[in-house]
């Protein structure tokens, strides 16, 4: 029966112009054996669809098929599936399974780096960091309106243009300058602004600045003029303009930055359709969940409860560190007592089946969580811990630190850390009120400029240096959820919709978001 099968495939495909590997014949006989019953539509649908893909050769491979595939079976389960349950439609990302891309300047695109990535780095990864960072923003502000050079030398000046120059070229020049660096402190209480060619010792002491927190290791784009000592005189200074994200993905077409695959403009429009139609789905995101302290689990109960009883449960519970209110560092030695509180937590969850069966449960260790050590990006909560969990609940997913969503079309970026209080702590400069006074709109400002979520001095919050990519924000997310232990706060940038849930263990706050209208509901018991 297989091989009448196999003959049948060969056939039709022959009839159409194909020829097939033995991979790809492999995949489609997997894919039509899910149709017994109607082998016949079933390769005539695949072949139909391999007919509207552009593939690179008449050769039929099982990267190919695999593609089509894919294609169908997210179709079929999207039309089983009714718009309110999207188990299909929410994917999520490990920060360490995120592809690196590079900014080659000569070239003027972005290449995906090939080969392993280790964790202990050599110390050109370090210098990487610095270079990757700012690499990706020059290529950002070389296209903005306000920085690209006319073609044409003209008398009539139609739109001002801010040419950056190198700092390198800035010995022995008269005259205010556009430059754009790093902020380096490469000397004891003597701040620089280091580019790619060189570094100058910069002076803020006059300089007009927009909002943001300005720290070491932030880039700028600095208006100033050079002093005979050397110094560059800062007159006015901000962070790098941001891009439009469909701007972005047009410059990145074909590229994956948020590693969940790239789509076609046919599958894009799909899965947006879809997304217009989930206008039930919720998600609930909490953070600071103590489960050694029966006061937060009393009212953690309370919350799932209230959840149970509605007509549609959410799509996707997001509860994020810290999980113990004691850190647990090296004079922690209470771990068999919180792997037996995950496992009680599992058993609440359990004890609420529509929960358990309709919704999903994502997982993020906060910054005092159980790991290797106080690094980003973090990886998941051990297996220990999580396994008595676990067998309560299977569908729960256990993810990093950072870690991304992706629901239908729509990116989103969870990040557990007490970022606000240590940005405010680091300042170089005290920030501007003339926009906001609002501490948390300039963390998003500064974040979103930077596109990068944690811009801190490595003294402060160390990274992994090969896996920095992992932080970035380009091209920007729709949404970005930043845990932190100060106050609720939610903040709309251009577009792009962040906000914090506030700390449920201590000020019993969360939030409850829906995705499709992009609407964050403020909540607390």
């Amino acid at each position: 029966m297989r091989g009448q099968t196999r003959k049948k495939i060969q056939k039709k495909l022959k009839i159409r112009g194909y020829s097939l590997k033995t991979d790809g014949l492999d995949e489609i006989l997997s894919f039509v054996n899910r149709f017994q019953d109607a082998e016949d539509e079933a390769i005539d649908l695949l072949l139909d669809q391999l007919d509207h893909q552009s593939l690179k050769s008449s050769i039929i491979d099982k990267e190919s098929v695999h593609q089509v595939v894919s294609l169908l079976l997210d179709a079929e389960a999207a039309e089983e599936e009714s718009p309110s349950s999207s188990h299909s439609s929410i994917r999520v990302v490990d920060a360490f399974l995120i592809p690196k891309f590079r900014y080659d300047p000569i070239k003027k695109h972005f290449f995906q780096h090939a080969g392993s990535l280790p964790i202990h780095g050599e110390a050109s990864a370090k210098a990487a960091l610095y270079r990757d960072r700012l690499l990706l923003l020059f290529q950002r502000v070389s296209r903005d309106q306000h920085f690209i050079k006319p073609a044409f030398d003209t008398d009539v000046d139609t739109s001002p243009s801010c040419q950056l120059s190198t700092i390198q070229s800035l010995v022995g020049q008269r005259g205010r300058r556009w430059v754009m660096g790093v902020i380096s402190q490469l000397e004891d209480g003597h701040f620089y602004l280091e580019d790619l060619t060189a570094a100058v010792e910069i002076d803020f002491s006059k300089a007009k600045i927009t909002t943001g927190f300005f720290t070491e290791n932030t880039i700028i784009v600095a208006e100033g003029e050079m002093l005979s000592e050397g110094t560059f005189q800062v007159i006015t200074c901000g962070f790098p303009p941001l891009e439009n994200r469909d701007k972005s993905l047009k410059v990145l077409a074909g590229h994956d930055f948020f590693g969940c695959g790239t789509l076609t403009k046919e599958e894009t429009l799909r899965l947006a359709d879809l997304e217009k139609r989930a206008v039930n789905d919720m998600f609930v995101i909490l953070s600071d969940i103590w489960l050694d302290n029966e006061q937060v689990m009393e009212k953690l109960e309370t919350v799932l409860n209230g959840f149970e009883n509605v007509e549609i449960v959410p799509s996707l519970f997001v509860f994020m560190g810290d999980f113990c209110s004691h850190p647990c560092n090296l004079s922690f030695h209470s771990f068999s007592s919180l792997r037996s509180q995950f496992g009680k937590l599992g058993q609440m969850i359990e004890a609420h089946p529509r929960l358990k069966e309709q919704s999903k449960f994502l997982f993020i260790p906060g910054p005092n969580d159980t790991g290797p050590s106080t690094v980003l990006p973090r990886c998941a909560l051990p297996k220990y811990l999580t396994e008595e969990l676990q067998k309560h609940v299977p569908n729960a997913i256990f993810s990093s630190n950072p870690c991304r969503v992706k629901f239908y079309t729509q990116e989103m970026v969870f990040f557990r850390q007490d970022l606000l209080y240590r940005m405010r702590r680091s300042c170089l400069i005290p920030p501007s009120t003339e926009e906001t006074d609002d501490p948390f709109e300039h963390l998003v400002a500064t974040i979103t400029h930077q596109s990068h979520l944690c811009p801190l001095p490595l003294f402060v919050q160390p990274i992994i240096w090969n896996y920095d990519h992992c932080l970035h924000l380009y091209p920007t997310p729709h949404t970005i959820v930043l845990g932190d232990r100060s106050e609720q706060k939610a903040f709309k940038y251009t577009g792009i919709t962040c906000f914090n849930p506030g700390s449920f263990s201590d000020d019993s706050t969360f939030v409850a978001y829906r995705p499709c209208t992009q609407e964050v509901e403020f909540s607390a018991l």
